[in-house]
């Protein structure tokens, strides 16, 4: 168990001796760079509509049917592209201009937006536009996320800093996670679930003009040679031959599957167990995001990315306590303070796996090698999200975060052994 926890307490201890001007110098110091401080501000308003949408999305749907089973079905469908098509979409991010297929994919999504706020206004919108319209944003994402990733490294130019920039992304995406429930489950009480479409597709626009006002972006050499299925299977080779990059894809594929499904069953624990409204809903997904965004902070104060192959176990196992503690509150606040921890698990667990793959791979297998990432981030989640549902039909939603609590501790403590045991991994 020793590799669990003493790397995390020994470097928060670490970050304590520093003095705090030097610590806040350490934490953002990406931000130094003007491009990644324009992706840094259009996208953190952007992301605020997102997850304002993603609330109003899930209450519309329980709603509209009370079916726990529907939740699952709208998340599998959001979420499943990305199995698909994040493959092709690496292959992509290798070979055409980063930067203009992000401002594609986020002009499509402003448009998915917009769909659901002129369908909502008219009273026209039924589920099985839903299900339609998350299946095409999906898709969107399946493009857009590896892309995303991939384009970190070109607007910070020096590697030491890469890590501290997916830090502060993660920061960025948490602080929109908390802010966005938050407003929303006001918006929806007072004005109802369009409002949110609304606000979601106008927000876009804060992060297409933050894209369009960048310049000087690093140009990498773009691989264009090969037919897209074999550069496919060069790139799958290449992952499962590093052992920092195969072991973070596999354990994320099974936090994916087993720790995430928590958001899909919120409406149901927001309004069956915990006897509460949208507002309930938005406070629920904003202690997640506290959680995570107090991990961002202390992976953002790191100076390299040395011990992350031990931090990713350790938060991994706190993900999983924090699921399986929140299984069986019935109280508003311990049902947030639980929430605060599975946030602070899940988000060191993603941010410390991508940092891992994105510091040890080869630039002109980026793209390729974070499609994996979003495989196993986002298009294992949908089995997730539909088994969620599905079981919590049967079994209620409590006995669902229960089991998936337990089976990601044993996962992160399994494999810790395995690594530890074998001396597969060594720290850098």
């Amino acid at each position: 168990m020793d590799i669990l926890f003493k790397p995390i307490f020994s470097n928060i201890f670490g970050w304590l001796a520093e003095p705090v001007g030097a610590r806040l110098k350490i934490m953002g110091r990406a931000l130094t760079y003007r491009n990644y401080r324009l992706f840094f501000i259009g996208q953190g308003l952007s992301l605020i509509g997102t997850w304002m949408q993603a609330v109003a999305l899930g209450w519309l749907v329980y709603r509209l049917t009370g079916s726990k089973a529907l939740l699952g079905i709208v998340g599998f469908a959001s979420q499943i592209p990305a199995l698909f098509f994040s493959p092709i979409a690496g292959v992509f991010s290798d070979r055409y201009d980063r930067h203009r297929t992000i401002i594609i994919t986020q002009i499509l999504a402003m448009t998915q937006g917009a769909i659901l706020a002129i369908l909502a206004y008219a009273g026209l919108i039924a589920v099985w536009h839903i299900i339609v319209l998350s299946v095409f944003l999906g898709i969107v994402n399946a493009f857009d996320m590896p892309t995303r990733q991939a384009f970190i490294s070109q607007m910070v130019k020096r590697k030491e800093d890469l890590g501290n920039a997916i830090a502060l992304n993660s920061i960025m995406f948490n602080s929109a996670r908390l802010i966005g429930p938050s407003i929303a489950g006001f918006i929806i009480a007072a004005f109802g679930e369009k409002t949110c479409f609304l606000i979601n597709a106008i927000s876009f626009l804060a992060a297409i003009a933050a894209l369009l006002m960048m310049r000087d972006i690093k140009i990498v050499p773009f691989v264009s040679s090969e037919p897209i299925f074999a550069s496919i299977r060069e790139g799958f080779k290449y992952a499962m031959s590093a052992v920092y990059i195969r072991t973070s894809i596999f354990l994320l594929g099974c936090v994916s599957l087993f720790g995430m499904p928590y958001m899909v069953l919120m409406p149901v624990f927001a309004k069956e167990v915990l006897r509460g409204g949208p507002q309930t809903l938005g406070l629920l997904t904003g202690a997640f995001g506290i959680g995570a965004l107090v991990g961002g902070v202390v992976l953002s104060l790191k100076k390299s990315a040395k011990g992350l192959e031990k931090t990713i176990y350790f938060s991994a196992l706190v993900l999983g306590a924090g699921n399986l503690a929140f299984s069986f509150s019935g109280n508003l606040y311990l049902s947030m303070s639980f929430l605060v921890i599975m946030g602070f698990g899940m988000m060191t667990t993603m941010a410390s796996g991508n940092t891992l793959i994105q510091t040890t791979v080869s630039e002109h297998m980026r793209g390729r090698v974070m499609s994996f990432y979003n495989v196993a981030f986002m298009g294992i989640a949908p089995f997730g999200s539909l088994l969620a549902g599905s079981v919590a039909q049967e079994a209620g939603a409590p006995n669902t975060l229960l089991f998936s609590g337990i089976v990601v501790i044993l996962v992160a403590i399994i494999l810790s052994q395995i690594n530890s045991r074998k001396n597969e991994i060594n720290t850098f």
